[in-house]
């Protein structure tokens, strides 16, 4: 029986964490996966032994601050490692958790499959060298990535972004409009705020503000919040009752909301590339502690913060960082997005840049990889 521990500490990490259970599964219906994740995980059939909802952080200082709760994390991880003896150990994104407790896998004997692994090509380009040191393979989802770890001597492969598999709406057009409550004659513009609570907080009361400010210039437009699952209704709630606007909460069957949307105001992050993979163009916001955009400004080598945009090498979706991330900016651009001409436009350029992604099949060949390495488990 082939034993998987999987890692992933948030939202997106999840659902590929569910999505990489149900194919290990449907090649070894006797293989068991467990570790960490979150609804998704168990609804694939995946033992959730930690839930990431407690540990999800973002921003160099925000990791800081948990570190205490992560090294006791750390310690537990090791613990179920010892007891399991899992074939192998695999990471889900979450670089700053899972290459510390990889360096346990590996200390174990427990080969080491990074999926989806640290941001290497976009900052602190020496991780690379980390990680070809203590994985026996490394799966990358963007081309740009894996050119990266290819020259920092890593065992890599380009499998292809498993969103174009995911990204599929199950609704048809009218039953995903339905869905949102959407009326004929009455665009909608989806918030789409994050899943970790310190986004929701710090952007939510933003996007808010400029809500009455595109009402004004297009009165007929209706606005939906996807709600994540991570975050608490009662925190979403207590944030809205300081909207000057109705917005509706809805929860599930996000790419049937996104597909059924006309634009979006979204919190930097994999849901901008989900909201492209829908045709959904969206403005992207993002704020972070000073101290940490400090950093970043000195640290990251990319451009651009929104994936769509580096895929196209170019900003074909306005990036609000910081004091950008204005009422008015938000309300700028989606005003933008609702003319005919210019959503005609940012869709034909958002489809050329997430061609990029690969064929589709990338969750079963990754699926295929991860078993590999487990045989070869001595």
């Amino acid at each position: 029986m082939t034993k998987v521990f999987i890692s992933a500490g948030e939202a997106s990490g999840d659902l590929h964490a569910a999505a990489l259970t149900r194919a290990i599964l449907q090649r070894d219906p006797t293989a068991q996966v467990f570790g960490m994740g979150g609804d998704a995980l168990a609804a694939a059939g995946g033992e959730v032994v930690f839930n990431y909802k407690d540990y999800s952080v973002m921003g160099f200082v925000e990791v800081l601050q948990s570190l205490p709760r992560l090294f006791g994390l750390k310690k537990a991880f090791r613990r179920l490692m010892e007891e399991r003896k899992p074939d192998v150990f695999v990471t889900v994104d979450y670089p700053d958790f899972n290459m510390r407790v990889a360096k346990e896998a590996k200390a174990l004997g427990i080969p080491v499959f990074s999926y989806i692994p640290p941001s290497a090509w976009a900052w602190r380009r020496g991780r690379a060298k980390d990680v070809a040191r203590l994985a026996t393979k490394v799966a990358c989802i963007y081309p740009f990535a894996a050119q990266v770890y290819q020259e920092a001597g890593a065992n890599v492969e380009f499998v292809g972004n498993p969103l174009v598999d995911i990204v599929q709406p199950t609704l048809s057009p009218q039953e995903g409009e339905a869905f949102i409550g959407k009326r004929p004659g009455h665009p909608v513009v989806l918030l789409l705020p994050g899943s970790r609570v310190k986004e929701i907080t710090g952007v939510l009361p933003v996007m808010l503000q400029a809500l009455p400010k595109i009402r004004e210039k297009r009165p007929e437009v209706d606005f939906v919040l996807q709600k994540a699952p991570s975050i608490e209704r009662e925190l979403l709630q207590s944030i809205l009752a300081s909207s000057a606007v109705p917005v509706k909460v809805v929860e599930g069957r996000g790419y049937d909301v996104m597909a059924a949307s006309d634009a979006a105001l979204a919190t930097s992050g994999t849901v901008t590339l989900e909201a492209a993979l829908c045709g959904l163009p969206s403005v992207i916001c993002y704020a972070a502690s000073p101290l940490s955009m400090w950093i970043a400004k000195r640290m990251v080598y990319v451009k651009y913060i929104g994936l769509p945009n580096i895929l196209a090498g170019r900003e074909i979706l306005p990036e609000l960082i910081q004091e950008k991330m204005t009422p008015d900016h938000m309300a700028a651009s989606i005003l933008h997005f609702l003319e005919p001409e210019a959503a005609s436009a940012v869709r034909e350029e958002m489809r050329q840049a997430v061609a990029k992604l690969g064929q589709p099949g990338a969750v079963d060949r990754t699926a295929e990889l991860i078993l590999e390495t487990a045989k070869e488990n001595p």
